[in-house]
C-alpha cells in the first residue's frame, strides 16, 4: 500500500484505538484463566489478531459476539473466551510480527508438557530470544533455539523454582511472560528477582491485568516479585480493553501541530507507559485541555511549539511520534533512550534518521541521544515505512506541516498497531490517498 498525506489542518473529535498492549495481555489472562472470560473493546490490529490465533493454538475457544459493519468494515463488539488452560491443540504456534506476543506466551506456552515449536514472520525473526535459552533450562523446560532466535522449540512444564533471578535491561516483556505463567501455575512461595527492569509501567500494566482477573503478584521496587494466596477466581471474568496511549500519541502530536482535535477514549488513570507523551506535549507548549469526553489538544493560542527534552527510556515507542513532533517545534529537541530502539520492527534511532533526513529534518545520534532539528520547512518527498509501523505514521503526521505532499511506501505496515490509522486521519479532515 502507497500512503499519501497531504499537509492541512485537523479538526473534529476521534476515539483512539484499542490498546494492543491491554488487548494481548487481556488474551494471555483469559486463556489461563479457566473459565470464561468477555473481553470487551477488543482490538483488531494484526498483533491482536495474532494473540487471538495464539490463545486458540494453545487451547481456547474464542468466539466473536456483536458484531457489526462500519463504512465497509467489521467492527467487533465483544469476544467471549473458553478455556480450560494450557493444552495446546498442535505442534506449532506462530506470533506474527508481535515481540510481545513472543515473549508473553512463550513462558506461558511452557506451562504444558506438550512440545510445541514457536514462530514468528517478518522483523520478529531476526529479534533476539536469548533470553529464553539461558533461562529455561532453570525452569526444567527444554528448549531449542536457532541461536537465540526463531523458530524456537520447547517443552515443559514450568516449574518455578523458589527464587530465580532474571536480567530486565533488554525487555520487560520476557518477565510479563514469567509473571503471567507463574501467577497462573499458583507458584506459592515462588519470588523472582529482577535486575536492571527497563519499561516499568509496561509491567504495571501487566500487574493490573492479572488482579483485575484476580491473581495477587506483589513487587518490591520492581527488584522482587512475590505471587500470593488469591480466591478462586470467578467463573466468568469481564474485561474491558483501554484506549491505547500508544496509537492515540500519533493523535495528539497530529493536534498538536494541525489542530485542534479531540483525542477520545483515553484512561488518565492509566499504567500505560506511553501516557508519558503528555508531558513532552506540555514541555512543547501544546495547548492541552482535559474535558470530561477527551482530551482537547491543539498549538497554544497560535505562538509556536517549542523544542523540548524528554526522557523515553522507559517508554520507547514514544520516539516516532515524538520525532514528528520535534521536527515541527523551534529549536533543537532531545530525547533520551536511543539505546532502546535498536531490536524493535527497525533500528529505529537510524530509520527515523534516514527517513526524516528525506523531509529535510536533520536528526543527530549522539550515544543514547537524539537531538532533532526543528523549527525548518518539512519537505515534501517519498518516505518508506522500512515495514515498520511506527514510521509509517509518524511520517504520516509529520506530512501535516510539510510544505506538500508526503508519499509513504509499504504504508501498511500501520496494520501492526492501528489499523486504521489513515482512516481516523481522514475523518479528521486531512486528504489521504490510498493506492
Amino acid at each position: 500500500m502507497i500512503a499519501t498525506v497531504y499537509p492541512g489542518k485537523l479538526i473534529g473529535a476521534q476515539v483512539a484505538p484499542a490498546s494492543k498492549s491491554s488487548m494481548q495481555r487481556a488474551c494471555a489472562a483469559a486463556l489461563l484463566h479457566v473459565g470464561e472470560t468477555i473481553i470487551s473493546n477488543p482490538g483488531h490490529s494484526n498483533d491482536d489478531l495474532a494473540a487471538l490465533d495464539v490463545i486458540q493454538k494453545l487451547g481456547a475457544k474464542v468466539e466473536i459476539e456483536n458484531a457489526a459493519n462500519e463504512n465497509g468494515k467489521t467492527i467487533v463488539g465483544t469476544i467471549k473466551v473458553i478455556s480450560k488452560g494450557v493444552q495446546p491443540v498442535g505442534p506449532e504456534m506462530n506470533c506474527g510480527e508481535s515481540g510481545l506476543g513472543i515473549r508473553m506466551f512463550t513462558p506461558i506456552a511452557a506451562l504444558s508438557s506438550q512440545s510445541i515449536t514457536i514462530n514468528g514472520k517478518g522483523s520478529l525473526v531476526k529479534r533476539p530470544m536469548h533470553f529464553f535459552d539461558e533461562i529455561f533450562p532453570a525452569l526444567g523446560v527444554k528448549i531449542q533455539s536457532q541461536n537465540g532466535f526463531l523458530p524456537i522449540q520447547i517443552q515443559g512444564p514450568l516449574k518455578a523454582p523458589n527464587t530465580i533471578t532474571v536480567d530486565g535491561s533488554l525487555s520487560s516483556q520476557f518477565l510479563t511472560g514469567l509473571l503471567m505463567a507463574y501467577a497462573a501455575s499458583d507458584a506459592k512461595d515462588a519470588v523472582i528477582k529482577v535486575v536492571d527492569l527497563k519499561s516499568k509501567p509496561y509491567i504495571d500494566l501487566t500487574l493490573a491485568v492479572l488482579n483485575a482477573f484476580g491473581w495477587k503478584v506483589m513487587h518490591t521496587n520492581y527488584e522482587q516479585f512475590e505471587f500470593l494466596a488469591h480466591a478462586p477466581l470467578k467463573d466468568v471474568i469481564e474485561y474491558t480493553v483501554e484506549g491505547d496511549w500508544s496509537g492515540a500519541a500519533f493523535l495528539l502530536v497530529a493536534g498538536a501541530i494541525a489542530g485542534p482535535i479531540k483525542v477520545k477514549g483515553l484512561q488518565m488513570d492509566s499504567t500505560q507507559a506511553d501516557k508519558a507523551v503528555m508531558q513532552a506535549l506540555q514541555s512543547a507548549n501544546v495547548s492541552i485541555a482535559l474535558e470530561a469526553d477527551g482530551i482537547q489538544i491543539g498549538s497554544a493560542n497560535g505562538t509556536a511549539l517549542r523544542a523540548f527534552e524528554f526522557d523515553a527510556t522507559d517508554c520507547p515507542d514514544l520516539f516516532p511520534p515524538l520525532v514528528a513532533l520535534a521536527a515541527a517545534c523551534m529549536g533543537v529537541s532531545e530525547i533520551k533512550g536511543v539505546s532502546r530502539l535498536a531490536h524493535k520492527e527497525s533500528d529505529r534511532g537510524l530509520t527515523l534518521q534516514t527517513e526524516f533526513a528525506k523531509l529535510g529534518i536533520q536528526i543527530d545520534l549522539e550515544g543514547d541521544i537524539m537531538k532533532i532539528h526543528g523549527g525548518v520547512a518539512i519537505k515534501a518527498a517519498t518516505v518508506f515505512s522500512q515495514h515498520d509501523h511506527r514510521i509509517a505514521m509518524a511520517c504520516g503526521v509529520a506530512a501535516l506541516k510539510a510544505n506538500g505532499p508526503v508519499t509513504i511506501t509499504e504504508a501498511e505496515a500501520i496494520n501492526k498497531s492501528y489499523t486504521d490509522f489513515f482512516d481516523h486521519l481522514t475523518q479528521l479532515g486531512a486528504k489521504v490517498d490510498i493506492a
